[in-house]
């Protein structure tokens, strides 16, 4: 799977993400090819629980119902403190791209490691700001990986949902179309 195809939608809320992740699986779209990042809130509530088994992740917390679901629909989890976002859990392909851009501490002109590992998989710069400023403000980005028929695929897909953008990325493809 090439890394640089991708669809980014940004939902507004867990049930619009959870509905078009829904939309995806009911339509046969590989679940491993799916990434979802959103912020963890706990402004009033504290992690309680965090661990793997296997490839299957269980979280509790104020939103664990929901995140708990997508853990057993995705491959990989992780729960990340990025600096200049906050807390974040990231399930998906994108969690190996994360951890790779902590690990080689890769800074891409004053974004942070979300932003490194969205620019890794030729997610634009001006893109990548965008996205970064999406989960700052609590959106969900829901990232399709795969082939550019993979993504045309998912991006129709995700533009009958409530996403408030859907963009793909795709080497072939115009940016932003």
């Amino acid at each position: 799977m090439s890394k640089l195809n991708t669809v980014v939608a940004v939902f507004d809320s867990h049930d619009q993400a959870e509905g078009a992740i829904r939309e995806l699986q009911a339509d046969g779209f590989d679940m491993q090819k799916l990434s979802i990042v959103g912020k963890d809130y706990h402004t009033e509530e504290h992690v309680v629980g965090y661990y793997t088994t296997g490839d299957r992740m269980l979280y509790w917390g104020k939103l664990g119902a929901f995140w708990g679901g997508f853990w057993g629909l995705l491959l990989g989890s992780g729960f990340f403190w990025v600096p200049g976002i906050g807390p974040l859990l990231v399930s998906g392909p994108l969690v190996l791209w994360l951890v790779g851009a902590l690990e080689e501490a890769i800074l891409v002109g004053g974004v942070s490691a979300l932003g490194a590992a969205l620019f890794s998989i030729g997610v634009p710069k001006n893109s990548v700001v965008q996205y970064e400023t999406e989960v700052k403000n609590g959106k969900l980005l829901l990232v399709a990986h795969g082939t550019v028929d993979d993504v045309e695929r998912a991006k129709h897909l995700l533009q009958k949902t409530r996403a408030k953008s859907t963009t793909m990325h795709a080497e072939s493809v115009a940016v932003g179309s």
